[in-house]
Order: structure tokens, then C-alpha cells, then sequence
């Protein structure tokens, strides 16, 4: 019996999505998805057959920014041209950072594939995944080869789209740039509806060795402001309680396009600005619950000014939490890796940061094993991780990426440090870090007191993510048991940081925001319950 094909094109058509990658990465397969199902295409999820099985195209957007994601993105891809090969999907269509990155590769690592989309074209994924889609230029070479939409960089994109760009540039920090001005508005979201990622800006003026991204996505472009404060109404009125901004460098917002902070000479734009009209947003539909979150991530610390900081510090849905990668902390390291940083700079900016807004919680990323490091560099990486103390932390082994300059450097066998010394040190990091974050988990909890639960215990409130299949066990002077419930607080970013089980008689639903006390931890994570039900039950007296 023949395996079953996908649907002719006289059926309803349809599509099967893959996203792969960052927050940024998953911003762009949400908007092509709203482009799909916008334009009547059935959207096959994995649950109807696993890579879209009995799908008209499968649309993958790629990782490629490290060679371990490069590898994973040419994993799926092959499964999915595995599953066109039986019949059992019809287009494959590839996107993203793969894309712009390899794209002269990329039919030679997986030939079979039938259109190819780069990071500036995701508005062409329409003609991609139609059989018979828009005339575009075949890649050279003999033979049928694959549609594709793939242009050079964003100003080249903006011309393409008849975008008036005389004047304008993609330099990234003359004022004069031709900004972000595709539109991720309409999007078909795969987070939870209570929480999104809204992305500020694309591209990075940075030059730090290490990195592809502005190889991959050019230098920075912002945003502009009213389009954020429009997709973020959007998004909130969609449900959305939390919205994470992301870009590869947030607190350069506006550098571009001349609205940086002194754009007025009197810091009256950039990031603060930005931020307070956000703040504005959220205030003005925050409706009966009276809140809404706003999350600071992938900040610079060469870039954080104090006006910065008192923003931070004054807006009231504006998170008092910061994910800023630091990368090291050895002066011989941030230089060669091109921070534009010393670590003097990097501890004063934190000490700020933690005087001026209490209970500040900071993550960051630190690379270990990058070329040159010796154990000496990482002795003061130990040193500045046990005396900082952060809330969260992620440590990766350097990659050697073709086309950076740390990448021509780890070629040098004086330079390059082995395997088994990256794994050694990223283990020593990281156990240091588990010691620091149980320390302060273990320090959360001991405020409380069973004794006095009413009286006792660090307070925090807590936006619910799911609700557990598994129960809590009862716990003398705290309660009886009850369901589980997976939240976070503040302090706690989705996907990539601790989070807090909540015990609690009541089913809460995903998006609840709801009063707790940390009654214990568990490793990283806190345990709590909500506070109302840890108040005494006092009877009145019988009047007779």
C-alpha cells in the first residue's frame, strides 16, 4: 500500500512549522505563521503525525549562530526531506540563520530542499511554500535547483520592498540607519498566551570575536517606537501579562536611527524612553488585575547608563531584573574577545545596579575555554562569579565559528584550549554557581516559619505557568497537600531560569497571578503557597 501523499492542490492547503533557535528566531516563525494561517493555510501540528506528516510544505526556521545548532537545524532538515522522500509531506522549505549564514552550503549539506528564505525575506514565505509561488530567480548551476529569497542585508531588503533608503544606511550608530521596518505585528504566538517576547530591535553594533550575529543579521536596527507601543497593546490585549523585550543588544536602542539616549542632549530617548512608554502601555490595560510585567533581556554592560538604571529603578512594571551576558570577567579575555569592557567597569555597573534598585536579580552567560584562556583567566572568573553572587547564570564552551576572528585565533594550537579543559572549567563554574543559587534559594525559604505562617515568609507574586499532574505532599504547620502548580516571580525569566512550585488547594490556571509565600526550596527552585491559604482559621464565639 503507497504512503499516504500530501493533499492535492485543488484540497485546502496546509503547512506543518518548526522553529528552531532564540526568542528572536521564534518572533519571526510566529509572524510567518500569521502570514500562513492569515492567508487560509491548515496549520499540522506534531500531534497529528509527527514533522507535519500529510502536510503540503514543512517550513523549518533555522539556528545557525554555533556549530552545535547548525547541526541540529541540518538534523531536522533531514528528517523532513526523509519524510518528503516516503510521501509523507510534500514541500520542504528552509528559513532563518542557517539560511543567511550557508546558503552557498547548504544544498550541498541537504539536497532535496525546494525554497530557501533568509532573514530579511520571512515576508516571501507565501511564494515559498506554494508549489507554483512568485517567479524568482533560480540559484545558479545546472539542473533544477531551488526558489529563493534571500537578500544581502536590510537596506538591500528595505530597496527591494520600494522603500525610499537614499540617505540611509546600515551602519549602525550614525543616526542615519533605515531602522527595523518589517512588522511583527499579527502574530500567531507559540508561547503561552500569558506571556511574549517583543523584540526592540535586530542586529548588533558590537564586534565581539566570537560572534556571527552581524555576519547573520547585520548591524542594529530599532525599532521604531510607535511600532513597539502598538504591538505591545496588541499583544496584551491577546492576553499576553508578561513581555520579555529581546533584541542582541537592547540597551543600544535608538543608536540608529537617532533616537538614542542624548539624541536631545538631555537623555530624553534611547532605552529609558522606550521603557517608560511601555510602562505607559501596560498602566493604561492593565485592567482589573491591576498588573502587568515588562522584562529587561540581552542588555550590553559597556552601554548601561545610569539613566538607565533610574528607569528601572521608578517604573513600576518594569521588572527589576536584567539578563546581561558578561562573558568574563578577566581583563586579558574581555579584551580579546573585543567587549569594549574592562571588569572593573563590569563589577562598578553592577554595585549600581544593586544600591540603586533593591532586590535587583541579575542573570548573565559567561564563555569558558575561549582562545588564549588561561587557568589563571579562569581563576577570576571564579572569583568574580563567588563575590558577585547572581540570582541566575549559564556558562557555555567557546565554538569555533568560520568567519570570526576568535575563530582564526582557536586555530592556533598555542591558542586553543583542548576539550576536556573547556568541560573541566565549565564544571567548576557551574558547581560553583549551584552552591551560590541553593544558598540563596535555602536563604528564601528560611524566612519562613511553620510555626507562624501568617507572620513569616518572604512574599512574592507569582505568574502561574501550567498546573502539575502530580500533587504536594502534606507538610506540618504549612497545609494539607495539594496541587502543583509551575510559576515564576520577578526574579525568573521563562524557559531559562529557576522557577517556583506552587502548592495550593485550588486549581490555579495558566496566566493567574496570584499572592505567595516561599515556604521552602528545592535546588535552585523555591517552593510556595499561595498566602491567603496560609491564614489562620479563627471562629467566632457562639453567642448564646
Amino acid at each position: 500500500m503507497p504512503a499516504p501523499g500530501p493533499q492535492t492542490e485543488t484540497a485546502s492547503r496546509s503547512v506543518a512549522f518548526v522553529s528552531l533557535g532564540c526568542p528572536k528566531n521564534l518572533v519571526d516563525s510566529e509572524k510567518m505563521l500569521g502570514v500562513l494561517t492569515g492567508s487560509g493555510l491548515r496549520l499540522v501540528t506534531e500531534a497529528e503525525g509527527g514533522m507535519g506528516a500529510g502536510a503540503d510544505a514543512v517550513v523549518i526556521n533555522t539556528c545557525g549562530f554555533l556549530e552545535a545548532s547548525k547541526q541540529e537545524s541540518l538534523d531536522v532538515i533531514g528528517e523532513a526531506l526523509e519524510h518528503k522522500k516516503a510521501g509523507r509531506i510534500g514541500r520542504v522549505v528552509v528559513a532563518g540563520c542557517l539560511v543567511q549564514r550557508h546558503r552557498a552550503k547548504l544544498l550541498e549539506w541537504a539536497p532535496g530542499i525546494d525554497a530557501m528564505i533568509g532573514v530579511f525575506d520571512r515576508d516571501h514565505i507565501l511564494d515559498a511554500v506554494a508549489p507554483n509561488g512568485a517567479e524568482r530567480e533560480d540559484l545558479p548551476g545546472e539542473g533544477e535547483r531551488p526558489k529563493y529569497w534571500i537578500a544581502g542585508n536590510a537596506l538591500q531588503a528595505a530597496k527591494e520592498r520600494g522603500r525610499d533608503v537614499v540617505g540611509l544606511t546600515v551602519q549602525g550608530k550614525d543616526g542615519k540607519g533605515v531602522g527595523y521596518f518589517e512588522d511583527d505585528s499579527h502574530r500567531v504566538r507559540l508561547t503561552p498566551r500569558h506571556y511574549a517576547y517583543l523584540r526592540i530591535s535586530e542586529g548588533c553594533n558590537q564586534r565581539c570575536a566570537f560572534c556571527t550575529i552581524p555576519s547573520i543579521r547585520g548591524k542594529m536596527r530599532s525599532k521604531p517606537l510607535d511600532a513597539i507601543v502598538r504591538e505591545a497593546g496588541e499583544l496584551i490585549d491577546d492576553g499576553a501579562f508578561e513581555l520579555n523585550l529581546i533584541g542582541q543588544d537592547t540597551t543600544s536602542y535608538g543608536d540608529d536611527v537617532g533616537f538614542g539616549l542624548n539624541f536631545d542632549g538631555a537623555g530624553g530617548g534611547g532605552l529609558p524612553a522606550m521603557l517608560r512608554a511601555l510602562n505607559d502601555v501596560v498602566a493604561d490595560r492593565a485592567g482589573a488585575s491591576g498588573g502587568g510585567w515588562v522584562r529587561l533581556m540581552y542588555a550590553y554592560p559597556s552601554n548601561f547608563s545610569d539613566e538607565m538604571i533610574e528607569a528601572i529603578a521608578e517604573l513600576p512594571h518594569v521588572m527589576k531584573y536584567i539578563d546581561m551576558p558578561l562573558q568574563h570577567a578577566s581583563d586579558r579575555m574581555l579584551t580579546a574577545m573585543r567587549r569594549n569592557v574592562t571588569s572593573a567597569h563590569q563589577r562598578g555597573l553592577i554595585e549600581r545596579l544593586r544600591e540603586r534598585i533593591p532586590g535587583m536579580a541579575l542573570r548573565t552567560t559567561f564563555i569558558t575555554g575561549f582562545p588564549g584562556e588561561t587557568e589563571e583567566d579562569h581563576e577570576q572568573l571564579l572569583e568574580f562569579i563567588d563575590e558577585v553572587g547572581f540570582e541566575m547564570m549559564g556558562v557555555f564552551e567557546y565554538s569555533r565559528e568560520d568567519g570570526t576572528p576568535a575563530g582564526t585565533m582557536d586555530q592556533d594550537p598555542a591558542l586553543h584550549v583542548p576539550a576536556e579543559v573547556k568541560a573541566r572549567r565549565r564544571d567548576e563554574l557551574m558547581r560553583l554557581q549551584q552552591s551560590v543559587a541553593f544558598e540563596q534559594a535555602a536563604f528564601l525559604a528560611s524566612q519562613f516559619d511553620e510555626k507562624d505562617p501568617e507572620n513569616t515568609g518572604l512574599r512574592f507574586d507569582v505568574l502561574i505557568d501550567e498546573a502539575l499532574e502530580s500533587e504536594g505532599q502534606a507538610t506540618s504547620g504549612v497545609g494539607d497537600g495539594g496541587r502543583l502548580h509551575k510559576g515564576r516571580a520577578y526574579f525568573q525569566a521563562p524557559q531559562i531560569d529557576s522557577v517556583i512550585y506552587v502548592q495550593s488547594r485550588q486549581r490555579l490556571s495558566p496566566g493567574e497571578l496570584v499572592r505567595c509565600t516561599v515556604v521552602g526550596s528545592d535546588g535552585y527552585d523555591l517552593v510556595a503557597k499561595p498566602s491567603e491559604e496560609l491564614a489562620k482559621r479563627r471562629s467566632l464565639p457562639v453567642i448564646r
